[in-house]
């Protein structure tokens, strides 16, 4: 893109007062240009591949799909920006992790913030975050050592990401509708996802699943324990 060209933005949100407010927003700046609309997650795939705009300004919850579970799709073909009301951490998070260039919420920047957010996100020279975003991004890169420690065996186990998450979950402590608010799916996708591990780890409980993610083999799981005394 030429430096002189605007910068081709789509704007995704369900509620569409808030998008015509965001696109007027947009508008008034001379070097950002709205090429599109959209509704939900899945009209935004369908409208960033065809129109190719340079940032995605994205909401987190809309109806049919949502903007958590649609970034990471979205950020193979544009940048993405975050732009919603939401400030909940775990969203902020998996948002981040799914390939979020930014994260903004919705009375904490001026139009000047926006533009230049966007300008920095196009030219790769900054990741734009509201306040909220920017304390959990500190935290998570506090603790990165131990996050870097718990996801050790992921690779070890042969699961995929999306497997690796619910697992780290369900070692957690969490249930299957537990699991499903956290990262945005339904009840019968998780229950699926654990049945794929269960047969890739070849355990048949959730104990079992948790002592491999914790790094115990399966002959170590076998292995019998010393002998008892008799009498």
């Amino acid at each position: 893109m030429s430096t002189t060209s605007p910068i081709r933005v789509l704007a995704v949100d369900d509620n569409v007062v808030v998008r015509a407010g965001l696109v007027a927003l947009l508008e008034a700046s001379d070097d950002l240009v709205v090429v599109g609309e959209a509704g939900n997650g899945a009209q935004a795939l369908d409208q960033t591949r065809r129109l190719a705009p340079d940032v995605v300004l994205l909401d987190v919850r809309m109806p049919v799909r949502d903007g958590v579970s649609t970034v990471a799709e979205l950020s193979g073909l544009a940048k993405v920006i975050m732009l919603t009301h939401t400030e909940d951490a775990d969203v902020i998070r998996t948002a981040l992790r799914r390939g979020a260039s930014g994260y903004l919420v919705h009375g904490h920047f001026t139009l000047d913030e926006l533009s230049r957010a966007l300008h920095d996100v196009v030219q790769g020279t900054g990741t734009p975050l509201s306040p909220v975003a920017a304390t959990v991004a500190l935290m998570d890169l506090r603790a990165a050592p131990d996050q870097q420690e718990a996801a050790a065996p992921i690779p070890s186990l042969g699961l995929t990401e999306r497997e690796g998450e619910i697992l780290a979950a369900v070692a957690r402590g969490l249930d299957n509708k537990g699991i499903a608010a956290e990262l945005y799916l339904t009840e019968k996708t998780v229950k699926n996802h654990i049945n794929r591990i269960f047969r890739k780890l070849g355990v048949t409980s959730r104990a079992a699943a948790i002592a491999r993610w914790n790094g115990v083999g399966p002959s170590d799981m076998a292995r019998p324990g010393p002998p008892r005394a008799h009498g």
